[in-house]
C-alpha cells in the first residue's frame, strides 16, 4: 500500500519490547546502496530528483531505524552511520511515502522478507517507486491541490485515497476500460510508426470518451490515481531500465539474496504489461491504475518524448497529455 497523507490506523497497536541497539548489518547495506543507486540515476529520469529530502524509516521486528531526515523526532536515538532508533510503532511489512514526522515526506518500509519485494534488489527499485512519491508531494501546491480535489468527503487520513467509491463494477465503464486497455497495448506493441501514430490517435479519441462518460468526481479521481500511482509505477520501471549498468559495492554484491541489476532491469516493464493484458478492472478495483498508467507513461514516451517536462505543471492529472 503506498499513501502519501499520514494514515492513522497503520500505526501498530503496541510497541515492541526490545528494540535492538544497532542496525542489522544487512539492512544497513542495503539502505546505503538505495542511497547510492538513487543518486547515480535519479537525476535521470527526473531533472532535479535529487534535490528531493529522502528521509527513509526502516521497520524492523522490534526496532525502528530512521535517517536522512533534516529534524528526527525527539523519541529517537542517534546511532552511528546517520541512523536514529525507537522501538517499533509501525507494521514490519508496511510500505508507504507519507508526512509522518511532517514534511518532509519519509519512506516506511520492512525489511525486504516482509514485504512484497521478497529480495534485495526488487526492494531497492520499489524504494526509488516511494522516492518518486517524495518527489510528486514536495511540489509547491501539492497538498493544497489534493485537497481542493474534493474527494475525501471529510476524511482526515488519506484512506479517501483507497476507498473512493469509484464504480468499477459498472459495466460501461468495465467495459469502457477494457476496450481502452486493448487499444493501448495494441499501439504499444506496433513497431511501424505510421500504423503507431493511427492507434495513438484513436487511442486519445477514445481514452476521452471513456473519461466523459465518467461524473466529474469520478474523473478527478481516476485523473489523480494515474497521475500518482500510474506515473510512480512508470517511474519505477523506466528506473530499473536505467539502473541496468549499475555497479553495486562489493558490500551489496555479497548479500545473500544478490541479485544484479542488469538482470533484473527488464523484469518490471514485463511484469506491468504482463500483467495489464489480463488486469479486470471490476475484479482489480483501484490496483488497476498502476500498470495501466504505467503503459501509458510508455505511450506518452513515444508520442511526445519531452512530456516528462511539462509533468508537473500539470498537477494531478495526464489528461492535458493526450489532448492534442
Amino acid at each position: 500500500m503506498r499513501l502519501i497523507l499520514a494514515i492513522s490506523i497503520l500505526t501498530a497497536a503496541c510497541f515492541a519490547q526490545a528494540p535492538s541497539e544497532q542496525i542489522p548489518a544487512d539492512d544497513a547495506v542495503r539502505i546505503h546502496e538505495f542511497y547510492r543507486l538513487a543518486s547515480q540515476i535519479q537525476d535521470q529520469i527526473w531533472p532535479h530528483w535529487s534535490q528531493t529530502p529522502t528521509p527513509v524509516l526502516l521497520v524492523t521486528p522490534n526496532t525502528e531505524y530512521l535517517t536522512h531526515h533534516p529534524a528526527p523526532p525527539a523519541d529517537f536515538k542517534k546511532l552511528r552511520d546517520e541512523f536514529y532508533s525507537r522501538p517499533r510503532q509501525f507494521s514490519p511489512n508496511l510500505l508507504a511515502t507519507m508526512p509522518v514526522f511532517g514534511p518532509p515526506s519519509t519512506i516506511v518500509v520492512g525489511e525486504p522478507k516482509n514485504t512484497g519485494s521478497k529480495t534485495s534488489t526488487p526492494w531497492l527499485i520499489t524504494l526509488m517507486h516511494e522516492h518518486f512519491h517524495q518527489l510528486q508531494s514536495a511540489q509547491p501546491g501539492y497538498y493544497m491541490a489534493v485537497e481542493a480535489l474534493g474527494l475525501s468527503r471529510g476524511d482526515k487520513t488519506g484512506m479517501w485515497m483507497l476507498n473512493y467509491p469509484f464504480p468499477y463494477t459498472k459495466p460501461e465503464v468495465t467495459q469502457g476500460f477494457a476496450q481502452l486497455r486493448d487499444l493501448l497495448l495494441t499501439a504499444l506493441n506496433e513497431n511501424d510508426e505510421a500504423k503507431f501514430s493511427r492507434l495513438a490517435r484513436q487511442y486519445v479519441t477514445v481514452r476521452k470518451k471513456f473519461f466523459e462518460q465518467l461524473t466529474p468526481d469520478d474523473r478527478k479521481y481516476l485523473g489523480f490515481q494515474l497521475w500518482q500511482e500510474g506515473i510512480a509505477r512508470y517511474t519505477e520501471i523506466r528506473v530499473a531500465e536505467a539502473a541496468a549498468k549499475y555497479q553495486p559495492t562489493t558490500e551489496y554484491a555479497a548479500l545473500a539474496d544478490f541479485e544484479t541489476l542488469n538482470r533484473y532491469a527488464p523484469k518490471p516493464r514485463e511484469k506491468a504489461l504482463d500483467e495489464l493484458k489480463y488486469v479486470d478492472l471490476g475484479r482489480s478495483g483501484r490496483l488497476a491504475v498502476y500498470p495501466f498508467g504505467a503503459a501509458e507513461g510508455f505511450l506518452l514516451d513515444r508520442m511526445n518524448p519531452v512530456w516528462r517536462e511539462s509533468y508537473f505543471k500539470h498537477m494531478l492529472s495526464t489528461d492535458s497529455f493526450f489532448e492534442k
